[in-house]
């Protein structure tokens, strides 16, 4: 090949590459700016029904064996979270409401079933433990509160009603707060989550019937705080005692579900939690640590790896806690800070993170993008602003340096034809 055309050919294949990488950073700025959350409680985040549409391919292509193995409740969360972002959905729009419902109710069938609780002991108070039980009470009454009040299905009624009398019996019985979730391991995540289907099951029947317990629980809660962040700890033992630091991972998912539980208490959890955790690595972006500023510690199969000390797990789950708590701000930038960094591709059917690479992170954020309250008012107050207006600022200079580096050389020669360099040197001499 004669060498001109060679070099006609790197020529293009420099300047074709040039445009890719500038386009992709004009979307990523795009992404940065355009609101990634719902305008309000009834409206729909961008892209999710098509997120779940991408879901319920995946779990049907066995998705959730795949997430399995890779972390010991992959296939219920997959299939939990694909349930409860549909309930979601149906809260929000009422046209979705009867897709909600079925999908919802496939979600939790996959759940009630010898697979959903393979990886959990029957032996448990209650049967097959705090997390199972919580998690599938949680979107049962969701279930539930897609229905019209007069015509529910008695038997999801009754199995609610059964099922949250038995979990509300084992906290009345427990010394502990936080019920096991697996033999000898308790998590006070997983009782959270519990405590709050108990909530939920009075919302729904009407009745105070759970009342005494939740009050209780927030009292024993209470006195059992970790003593180096004062929220709750990310593990107990013995009779409730911290056994390990607040950490991340299990605090987004606690801010989530605490204000459907006490409010106030709620507020407090949640204030400290922003405070300690959230944070803006190297000036870019708010992100959440799975330790509390000043503490660093190893990674775990739930936290994920932790680069710069952050959790990608807990700062796409605390979106979800931000929303329910009322703090839009941060819930915004959350939101699109993971349309830049999630690398998400969509199609008119279809949107998935990460190429797809990991339905379980889409499930996630899938759910936080839809999160709200669903047992009373919500918080008790709206958290002060803690995000800069200006966060957006540091990215979009980095995005536009990578979007004008590719075309430094031809900038150059274009320069250098017109005099550039001799102008510069006339005026250093000067």
């Amino acid at each position: 090949m004669p060498q001109s055309r060679i070099r006609r050919v790197l020529r293009w294949s420099r300047r074709f590459a040039a445009v890719v990488i500038s386009l992709c950073a004009l979307a990523g700025a795009v992404r940065l700016v355009v609101p990634a959350t719902a305008a309000g409680p009834g409206g729909e985040p961008p892209g999710v029904r098509r997120q779940l549409a991408f879901l319920r391919s995946a779990l049907d292509a066995g998705a959730g064996g795949q997430a399995q193995a890779l972390f010991p409740e992959g296939y219920f969360f997959l299939h939990v979270l694909y349930g409860l972002s549909w309930v979601e959905l149906g809260h929000r729009d009422k046209a979705a409401g009867q897709d909600a419902l079925r999908e919802a109710r496939w979600a939790l069938s996959r759940l009630d079933s010898p697979q959903g609780r393979e990886p959990f002991s029957p032996d448990l108070e209650p049967a097959y433990g705090v997390f199972y039980r919580g998690w599938c009470n949680w979107l049962r009454g969701g279930v539930l509160s897609l229905q019209p009040a007069d015509r529910r299905d008695p038997a999801e009624l009754r199995r609610f009603t059964e099922d949250s009398a038995a979990l509300g019996r084992a906290f009345d019985a427990s010394r502990s707060p936080y019920l096991e979730a697996y033999p000898g391991q308790s998590w006070p995540v997983d009782s959270t989550v519990a405590m709050a289907s108990l909530r939920l099951h009075d919302a729904v029947a009407g009745t105070p019937g759970h009342a005494a317990t939740a009050a209780r629980w927030v009292q024993r809660t209470r006195a059992r705080l970790d003593p180096r962040t004062g929220l709750i700890p990310h593990k107990a033992g013995g009779p409730g005692e911290p056994d390990e630091v607040a950490r991340g991972t299990s605090q987004s998912m606690i801010q989530r579900f605490l204000v459907e539980i006490d409010p106030a208490f709620a507020a407090e959890q949640y204030t400290r939690f922003r405070d300690r955790y959230v944070v803006a690595p190297l000036g870019l972006g708010p992100a959440v640590r799975e330790y509390p500023i000043g503490m660093n510690g190893p990674g775990d199969v739930d936290s994920g790896p932790l680069p710069l000390g952050v959790s990608l797990s807990a700062t796409a789950v605390t979106l979800g806690a931000a929303q329910v708590h009322g703090d839009a701000a941060l819930a915004g930038a959350l939101a699109n800070y993971g349309e830049l960094a999630g690398l998400p591709v969509g199609t008119p059917w279809t949107k998935r993170y990460a190429f797809g690479l990991m339905p379980i992170g889409d499930a996630f954020l899938a759910w936080s993008k839809t999160a709200r309250p669903w047992v009373g008012a919500g918080p008790s107050a709206t958290p002060p602003a803690s995000v800069p207006w200006w966060w957006r600022v540091p990215l979009l200079i980095l995005l536009a340096l990578v979007g004008i580096v590719p075309w430094t050389p031809a900038i150059r020669r274009r320069l250098s034809r017109r005099g550039w360099p001799a102008w510069r040197t006339l005026r250093w001499r000067r």
